[in-house]
């Protein structure tokens, strides 16, 4: 296991320099196959966002595509596309990116247009009305009107922390959102969107030194501006349960989510790598210990699954942030019920240790998903991109399937030590609409 993630890393170098203007540029080239992807990361997310504005984040990648100095309104999307190649954005608690994957021969389109936006994206009042309600009508769709559609994501957070930044509903409330005014968006684009705050990502069929030359063309003009310091998002670790009760007419059955601080994402990457695999062993798969217990044995659950990080992806957070453990089950079955299962599991785990072998196919069954995620160009090209910004080390993400299948025994039953039923924080989800 171990060499298959330091081949990845071996096959995929990454190169890296920096512009006048502080934008920081990562090239990842295969001549394998060809094809490029362009990526932009912003070092600014939902947890940025000031308190008025939540949704912000969001809503800024929504403008960042509606045209900008020399790119009419849906130009972007028709320029990528007429040359084959596709594109999207996403907003995520520490970043927004935005990203192109194309035949190699349309690198230089997608620099441009990248470039263009980074200049000066077309921030109007006719784009910002247009995409609040975009926004508004995402949120119906997503989450008010979809059962479970804010559970736990944005409903957790509220109690695992105190802080703004990790607490504020990241889509964003009707309110703040239709407050916003043309000059609010014109000052987080003068705050964040800044090329010293960012990382421009590469990957695929390119020369290096090509690709330097058409970066330094495109991205060089594009004016530095002041960079802010990052807002701190650590939080202490909590001393006691924090709980709540939501209810959810939509949902036709009653869950519950628990949620434990974990080691710092960044700063204590070892204990987290620990961390990361309890949470795969614990639910992924039929022979995972929550499975198991859970739906399998005491058959007490529909469902379950456990993951760390607010979207999913473990490696693309900074601190604070949690390991999850949400279960739906049959209204019959108490909360209570499954609550003391589930750190009954965490226990047995912290008391009794991992079998080598059960941690191995653990490892082996989340190094097989990190190298198929890296095994597109863009896969690639994005996992160099995030670990850049939030780790400063693009390499990390060849890395990770080595840095996981290293992981000991003794290193996963003390993350389970960590998850203390007295510091849990504990949501519980009440069907209250009846069956249909």
């Amino acid at each position: 296991m171990t060499t298959a993630g330091a081949e990845l890393t071996l096959r995929h170098p990454v190169e890296r320099f920096t512009l006048d203007n502080g934008l920081r540029v990562v090239l990842a080239p295969d001549r394998s196959v060809p094809v490029v992807a362009v990526s932009v990361f912003y070092d600014v997310g939902m947890r940025n966002e000031p308190e008025g504005r939540t949704g912000f984040a969001h809503l800024f990648e929504h403008l960042m595509f509606q045209g900008s100095a020399n790119v009419p309104k849906m130009e972007h999307a028709r320029l990528v596309q007429a040359a084959g190649g596709t594109f999207n954005g996403s907003t995520h608690q520490d970043y927004t990116n935005y990203f192109e994957a194309l035949p190699a021969e349309a690198l230089e389109r997608a620099l441009f247009l990248e470039a263009d936006r980074m200049a000066a994206p077309a921030i109007t009042e006719e784009n910002l009305r247009n995409q609040i309600d975009v926004v508004k009508e995402e949120i119906r769709v997503n989450v008010l009107n979809r059962p479970y559609g804010a559970f736990p994501w944005l409903q957790l957070p509220q109690i695992a922390f105190e802080s703004f930044a990790n607490t504020h509903d990241g889509y964003g409330s009707f309110v703040d959102l239709e407050s916003s005014t043309v000059d609010d968006a014109a000052d987080f684009f003068a705050r964040y969107y800044a090329p010293g705050n960012a990382v421009l990502c590469i990957g695929g069929d390119l020369d290096v030194a090509e690709t330097e030359r058409l970066v330094q063309r495109w991205f060089g003009p594009v004016a530095a501006r002041e960079v802010l310091p990052l807002p701190p998002t650590g939080e202490p670790r909590p001393t006691t349960v924090r709980s709540a009760v939501v209810e959810d007419a939509l949902a036709p059955a009653p869950a519950l989510a628990l949620g434990w601080r974990v080691p710092d994402p960044v700063g204590d990457f070892d204990r987290y790598l620990g961390t990361v695999l309890l949470a795969e062993l614990l639910s992924e798969g039929d022979a995972s210990r929550l499975e198991r217990r859970l739906v399998h044995d005491d058959r007490i659950a529909i469902a379950q699954s456990s993951y760390v990080g607010l979207f999913g992806d473990p490696f693309d957070v900074r601190d604070a942030t949690l390991l999850t453990t949400q279960v739906h089950h049959p209204s019959a079955v108490p909360a209570e019920r499954v609550q003391a299962a589930v750190h009954e599991e965490v226990r047995r785990i912290a008391e009794d240790g991992v079998p080598a072998d059960e941690l191995r196919r653990v490892q082996a069954r989340t190094e097989a998903q990190l190298l198929r995620q890296a095994d597109s160009v863009l896969g690639r090209t994005l996992g160099f991109a995030s670990a850049e910004l939030v780790h400063g080390r693009a390499e990390l993400a060849g890395e990770l399937a080595a840095r996981l299948a290293a992981v000991t025994p003794e290193q996963v039953q003390a993350a389970a030590g960590d998850l203390d039923p007295g510091t849990a924080a504990v949501l519980e989800l009440r069907a209250t609409g009846g069956r249909r």
